[in-house]
């Protein structure tokens, strides 16, 4: 353990992650898929890094999150046609937030700020031809769907960078 303040350790984490997520966003875009290596690979990172980055009980109880998060993926997935890969992701990312109320909040209005945001400007980026032409093979332009992982991922990484930043 070395022995860091939660906002460096965010920051260690933000560092490790910032890859895959860039990853997700660019999969999630041209393909509609989250690939499974990303969620592994995003499990791995926390698996391995986390007992040095924080402390081994907070670590520890940071795996239910995960296990909470993909058993209401699954749920979703089954009743209300969300992602097996946004669900995937989002239980992959959840051992990364932390459980209090403070930050359970700030994590339900970043999943709102970038759902929102990600889907509109997704929809007005389609409905450009110009862009659509910069990436003319995009699955996502011409599915009714929503490349979910955008939202995830800009939830995760801003909460990082939010908690890195903090004093």
């Amino acid at each position: 353990m070395l022995h860091l303040t939660m906002p460096q350790a965010a920051l260690a984490f933000l560092v490790l992650i910032t890859p895959i997520c860039a990853w997700v966003v660019y999969t999630d875009l041209k393909y509609m898929k989250i690939r499974n290596n990303a969620v592994y690979a995003l499990l791995a990172i926390f698996a391995v890094a986390g007992p040095f980055l924080l402390p081994l009980d907070v670590y520890a109880w940071r795996w239910v999150n995960a296990l909470a998060i993909f058993a209401l993926g699954y749920i979703l997935n089954q009743i209300a046609n969300f992602g097996a890969g946004d669900a995937k992701f989002a239980a992959a990312a959840a051992p990364y937030f932390a459980t209090n109320s403070d930050h359970i909040s700030l994590m339900v209005m970043l999943l709102t700020a970038f759902l929102l945001a990600a889907f509109t400007a997704h929809r007005i980026a389609r409905a450009i031809p110009a862009l659509r032409a910069l990436a003319p093979d995009w699955v996502s332009w011409t599915r009714k769907d929503f490349p979910m992982g955008l939202a995830l991922v800009g939830t995760l990484w801003a909460y990082l960078l939010i908690i890195a930043l903090a004093n």
